[in-house]
């Protein structure tokens, strides 16, 4: 549109976007190393403290459709960092958790994260990297008010 001056650098969507994508290809690249990849995140999250959860559940959880969720686990299966047993309330369904080989990787993988959020946030003061989380976590809770409209 002619005479717009929107400049999209001046607003934050534009960085949580690029950082987004940027942060992913970073951690898969270093994840990757190990078998890991950023899209299993949620679900090592979810599952790191030897719960077993649905595949419902555990889409719910990472606020991914099913079929997403599916295809995630089918190839964390393959992987040998899932396994499935029947749930015990709903014969339909299946638990997931994580293998011992997915739990072994979880060290290595945490201190990936670790090293690449303190490299992201090199420059800033403790203080500056709390009130910055703390920022985000408010932007985060009005984008899930968003979600909800």
């Amino acid at each position: 549109m002619v005479g717009d001056d929107w400049d999209p650098t001046a607003h934050p969507g534009h960085y949580f976007s690029r950082i987004a994508r940027s942060l992913a290809r970073i951690g898969d690249a270093r994840l990757g190393k190990l078998g890991l990849a950023t899209a299993q995140l949620p679900v090592l999250t979810a599952l790191k403290d030897g719960e077993s959860r649905s595949q419902t559940e555990l889409a719910r959880w990472a606020k991914v459709e099913q079929p997403t969720m599916a295809q995630l686990l089918a190839r964390m299966e393959r992987d040998g960092m899932i396994q499935r047993e029947p749930d015990p309330d709903d014969r339909r369904s299946s638990l997931v958790s994580l293998t011992k080989k997915a739990k072994s990787l979880l060290p290595a993988g945490r201190a990936i994260l670790r090293r690449s959020n303190e490299e992201m946030t090199r420059g800033l003061s403790p203080d500056e990297v709390e009130t910055l989380v703390s920022l985000l976590r408010r932007v985060l809770a009005n984008i899930e008010v968003m979600e909800r409209e």
